[in-house]
């Protein structure tokens, strides 16, 4: 009988006694699968509330690892087991993002990790990579820049340093050394000392059009189909998750922006080509995790109405004035539309009226 009571009392013993008291609670996911025993006994949930397992406690405490000096952080999206999309604000550029207004992707392989996009600055590098230390202990062995913007790519420095290879399309790499000069300066109004410590440092290799790469254990499909936002952006596909980091060339939540490429026409054409891949989820360079769906009414439509719009004020022998004032309310719902719509019908009635 005395048996039995010791029994029926260890099997209801609240959590702190069955779980341990004090104890550290756990990082990331990875540490977070309940022990057998926890299952055994139908605690499961319980294990995980103790430990700190529950998804509302990792996210916390992602932001509270993530966080640098009461910054801005990066909202982390898990995609996949191993792949994330770090997430920053769509507003402006600011001391308080390090100039990552931005989209960036994080893809860990078998023995290092694999990130899209370095950052807008050395700190902007830093906040990043304090964030990927919350998912894995893993290195970032390899930096994708997928253009010439510049949080795509003035991080590169700092992850160069730290033993990480850069790769981008051959003429996001001229581009990036073409303006930057341009960025250092537009970066020092906007971001200020946050820019501190920024070092240009360029891709260590390049391609044309297409590049294949097998890397910690991950198929990668690099694809350069032409300008959209800028000249050499490019398409970091996963064919085995049919997932698609796209870039500048899809934007959601905010509204885009035509320059610096200026090519209207190529952006509508790059973006069909990206959509042919009928991707199950598209890491944008500008918002959320998206689909298909939402990028094309976010980016393409607005693409459409753009160059069709500016079109007809061109075939009515219209100004630069008349194509400013063309209605674009239909995607005024999006972020920065007031600040950039007529700039934007600005610009490409400047590209579209000597073709």
């Amino acid at each position: 009988m005395k048996k039995l009571l010791i029994l029926l009392f260890a099997i209801n013993l609240p959590a702190f006694a069955l779980f341990g008291l004090g104890e550290d609670k756990v990082d990331t996911k990875k540490d977070c699968e309940p022990p057998q025993w926890a299952i055994a006994i139908g605690h499961k949930e319980m294990w995980k509330e103790h430990n700190g397992c529950l998804e509302e406690d990792i996210n916390e405490n992602i932001e509270k690892k993530s966080k640098i000096s009461n910054k801005v952080n990066l909202k982390v999206q898990k995609i996949t087991n191993n792949i994330y999309a770090l997430v920053g604000e769509t507003g402006q550029r600011s001391p308080e993002n390090f100039g990552n207004n931005s989209t960036h992707g994080v893809i860990i392989g078998k023995d290092s990790v694999i990130l899209i996009d370095s950052g807008a600055s050395f700190l902007g590098a830093k906040q990043i990579d304090e964030v990927i230390k919350t998912l894995t202990d893993k290195p970032v062995k390899m930096v994708i820049n997928t253009g010439g913007q510049d949080h795509r790519w003035l991080g590169n420095d700092y992850f160069q340093k730290r033993g990480a290879k850069v790769i981008s399309s051959k003429k996001a790499k001229i581009d990036q050394i073409d303006r930057t000069d341009y960025h250092l300066n537009r970066l020092s109004g906007l971001i200020k000392k946050s820019l501190d410590g920024t070092i240009p440092s360029y891709p260590d290799e390049v391609f044309e059009r297409e590049k294949k790469i097998k890397f910690a254990g991950i198929d990668l499909e690099l694809y350069h189909f032409g300008s959209s936002h800028t000249i050499g952006n490019i398409m970091v596909w996963l064919p085995k998750d049919e997932i698609m980091f796209s870039g500048d060339t899809v934007y959601v939540e905010r509204a885009l922006g035509v320059g610096p490429a200026k090519d209207i026409k190529s952006w509508i054409k790059v973006f069909e080509k990206m959509a042919n891949f009928k991707p199950k989820y598209i890491v944008p360079g500008h918002g959320s995790l998206t689909n298909i769906k939402q990028a094309t009414k976010n980016t393409y439509d607005y693409l459409v109405l753009l160059k069709n719009k500016v079109n007809k004020v061109l075939d009515d022998d219209g100004s630069t004035l008349d194509a400013m004032n063309i209605n674009q309310d239909k995607f005024k719902y999006l972020k920065n539309f007031e600040s950039i719509a007529k700039r934007n019908a600005q610009n490409v009635f400047q590209q579209l009226e000597f073709d």
